[in-house]
């Protein structure tokens, strides 16, 4: 049963951290250092991708008037709105098959470590300040989803690229992608969440395929913890998309920015003092 207690601790640091411009594999790298699950490591890397399905239908709660191009409610004219919003998510996630599923073992392999997380950490933290300082008093090209190009949304996708790279965070990589792009902070935020949905969900069905066809199976508490997980990572996903909405109606990323740099530098001094 420690285990489950253990699910609802890295339930709750990624539901707060998959949205946030923060990197939840940072943060799950730093947990993983205190708190282990006692399972197998199959399981164990199955489970750090698969609670992001929390995540996912936390976007899909929250938004799921949006998003739904079969809704009754909306207009002829809204529904074909929201149709092209998915094609514009679908096409910015097109770089991240084509390029980021040949790589991610590579990546998970090769640059899971704690001085790539907090390089990154570091590196991307100064970038936030440094846009959010540069963008200071420019008004933003695309304010509203529906004139979002289908160039720029390729583009966003592109920097998706970026968040193969452990650390990066996907949400950060995309959102600051985005402000360079010249869209508006609360655009790119949305554009980043609506990203998540095929990008996270096909990550976790390759890794939950990946763990069966392996010869692996749940066994014992797995299933629960598994549950737990994600269902922690849903209910905390869900209060922190609300807050990242509400908080950049009046204010920029630079606090993240900060953040990072901290937890970039405590990470390095962790693991050079008892790695």
């Amino acid at each position: 049963m420690l285990d489950v207690f253990k699910a609802v601790i890295l339930g709750i640091v990624e539901g707060i951290t998959e949205f946030l411009p923060i990197s939840s594999t940072g943060h799950i790298v730093l947990v993983n250092e205190f708190i282990q699950l006692q399972e197998s490591k199959a399981f164990v890397d199955m489970f750090n991708v698969v609670i992001q399905l929390g995540a996912i239908m936390a976007v899909v709660v929250l938004y799921f008037h949006k998003l739904n191009p079969l809704s009754g409610r909306k207009t002829t004219q809204e529904r074909s709105q929201t149709w092209t919003l998915w094609w514009k998510v679908l096409l910015a996630v097109v770089p991240s098959v084509i390029v980021g599923l040949p790589l991610n073992d590579w990546m998970d392999a090769h640059l899971m470590n704690w001085a790539v997380v907090s390089a990154t950490l570091i590196i991307y933290g100064i970038l936030f300040i440094v846009i959010e300082n540069h963008n200071h008093g420019i008004t933003p090209k695309f304010t509203d989803l529906n004139t979002l190009p289908y160039k720029t949304a390729l583009f966003i996708g592109v920097f998706q690229l970026l968040s193969l790279i452990p650390g990066t965070s996907r949400s950060g990589a995309t959102i600051l992608g985005a402000i360079i792009i010249g869209t508006s902070r609360y655009v790119a935020t949305e554009f980043s969440f609506f990203m998540a949905i095929p990008t996270m969900l096909g990550a976790s069905v390759l890794k939950i395929l990946k763990f069966y066809m392996h010869g692996n199976s749940l066994v014992g508490l797995q299933s629960v913890v598994l549950l737990v997980g994600v269902v922690v990572s849903f209910v905390v996903a869900y209060l922190s998309i609300r807050f990242l909405l509400n908080y950049i109606r009046k204010n920029d990323f630079k606090a993240f920015g900060w953040y990072r740099i901290i937890l970039g530098i405590l990470v390095i001094g962790y693991f050079t003092l008892f790695g």
